[in-house]
């Protein structure tokens, strides 16, 4: 009988959930804004590019921003951009693939700026090599930079989340994390990983009855910035980082677990899930996903 109650209760909360997320899909997003003035941001890679953009529209918010990144002179230049806007900015010279470097720099955030509530796993490299044009040590220096700095970050930031009961953790990843290409078998391999390093969490926070702590995953395309410049795509145009900015920003506001840039996207990764492997490559073939990288400048 309890085995019974436990069905008709689950099918309830599953088609209640369902009918909410219809409801929710017609209200503008902006209603549903939470208020993010009180917030302490930090985001690694945050001295130029997409972090950079993220970091400005926080400051436009109200947060507290505080940025890591390896380039001094960047975070100078970014800083320097966000006090002109009234905002306040904190920054940090970090090397996120170094594990004791991450602890060492997020002691310090905590005695200097105070306890961060948000926290935006950015930093990133990619290479852009066909796999046997890998070198080894890029290949552990990638998985370093892309996806182990997740785990440090978030262990060293998510426990006084779970002591404040609240908190908020954003991992940009890339649509190469849920559908890979070709001459970017690192970089997938570690998009993958943190995306489902980012569910993994997310799930044992959940039954873990952290519920206020959210987690954002953020899958765009290529953009057109430093990390993919020279990309090109014959159908699709690349990405506008300061619209796919926007769109992440938007995310976080109403806690939206993922996020894929732009929206067409959300088609073929529902696909990838049913349709033959033969019919998938010819649509990969049709995008020309094999020839993107080839005009990447080298960085």
């Amino acid at each position: 009988m309890m085995t019974l109650w436990n069905s008709a209760l689950t099918l309830f909360r599953a088609l209640f959930y369902w009918v909410e997320a219809i409801f929710l899909f017609f209200i503008p997003r902006r209603f549903r804004f939470k208020d993010v003035s009180n917030d302490i941001v930090l985001i690694t890679g945050g001295g130029n590019g997409f972090g950079q953009m993220l970091a400005m529209r926080f400051t436009q918010l109200g947060s507290t921003v505080v940025l890591w990144d390896i380039d001094e002179s960047n975070l100078l230049k970014t800083k320097n951009a966000i006090r002109k806007f009234g905002g306040l900015c904190y920054c940090y010279t970090c090397d996120v693939s170094n594990r004791s470097n991450v602890y060492s720099t997020a002691k310090k955030v905590k005695e200097e700026v105070g306890d961060v509530t948000i926290l935006i796993n950015n930093a990133g490299i990619v290479f852009g090599k066909p796999f046997f044009e890998l070198d080894d040590e890029n290949i552990v220096k990638i998985f370093n930079v892309n996806t182990l700095s997740h785990f440090w970050t978030c262990k060293a930031f998510m426990p006084s989340m779970r002591e404040k009961g609240r908190g908020h953790i954003v991992s940009v990843a890339s649509l190469a994390g849920l559908t890979a290409s070709p001459n970017l078998t690192d970089y997938s391999a570690t998009k993958f990983a943190s995306v489902g390093f980012q569910e993994s969490l997310w799930l044992e926070t959940y039954f873990n009855n952290y519920e206020n702590i959210n987690f954002t995953t953020v899958c765009p395309f290529y953009m057109n910035t430093a990390l993919f410049s020279g990309v090109s795509s014959e159908i699709i145009g690349i990405l506008d980082p300061e619209y796919a900015a926007e769109e992440v920003i938007k995310a976080i506001l109403t806690n939206q677990n993922i996020v894929i840039v732009p929206r067409f996207f959300y088609i073929l990764y529902a696909l990838k899930s049913f349709l033959p492997s033969k019919t998938l490559l010819a649509l990969y073939d049709f995008f020309g996903v094999q020839r993107m990288m080839a005009s990447r400048k080298n960085q």
